[in-house]
């Protein structure tokens, strides 16, 4: 039976980075492409770090129950999980890795509670989170405050998951990542 690897944490914590690893860890894992409404960063590619949709197109598949979980993180900026993603992963025999935000996270293990892991992905501090995000250099001071102001309330449901990774020292964040998706898999 597939599983599902669910990590969600406040943006800036290193998530994308331990998911990346993790992917690089195992064979059997596969990446969850996410669908966006938001702006593509340069470095970004349609089909392969999110699906890049309009906000019409995706409420047209939020009418369609098209998605697993959906929610508009910001004012029409919604973030979700096509069905048909979980499908097409499923049909490959892979387990399944989501890279994505609280309630997303949350809502696949209330979907799927036998097969799924939900990891949050703690910063050491708010302080070092706010760095981590300045130094992106792909924030504005009104992006930067919205996101803090979200981290804070995403860390409100870190009793929520089944495991918590303080990424500190990304190498030990990695290192304990990679030890609970490991002993995860293997159990029947």
């Amino acid at each position: 039976m597939s599983k599902l690897i669910v990590l969600a944490a406040p943006s800036g914590a290193g998530k994308t980075t331990i998911v990346h690893q993790l992917l690089e860890s195992f064979d059997n894992l596969a990446f969850s492409i996410s669908a966006t409404t938001r702006e593509r960063r340069p470095h970004e590619v349609d089909g392969t770090d999110y699906y890049y949709l309009s906000t019409r197109e995706f409420r047209s598949h939020i009418d369609a129950d098209d998605f697993v979980e959906w929610e508009e993180v910001y004012p029409d900026q919604y973030y979700g999980t096509l069905r048909s993603e979980v499908e097409r992963l499923w049909k490959e025999g892979k387990h399944i890795v989501f890279d994505i935000d609280v309630v997303g996270a949350l809502n696949i293990k209330k979907a799927y509670p036998a097969e799924t892991l939900t990891i949050f992905i703690q910063p050491p501090s708010l302080q070092v989170l706010r760095e981590r995000l300045m130094s992106r250099r792909t924030e504005s001071e009104h992006s930067l405050r919205r996101r803090l102001e979200k981290a804070e309330w995403e860390l409100s449901f870190t009793n929520k998951f089944d495991k918590i990774v303080v990424n500190d020292v990304l190498a030990d964040a990695v290192a304990e990542a990679r030890s609970i998706v490991s002993d995860f898999i293997q159990y029947k």
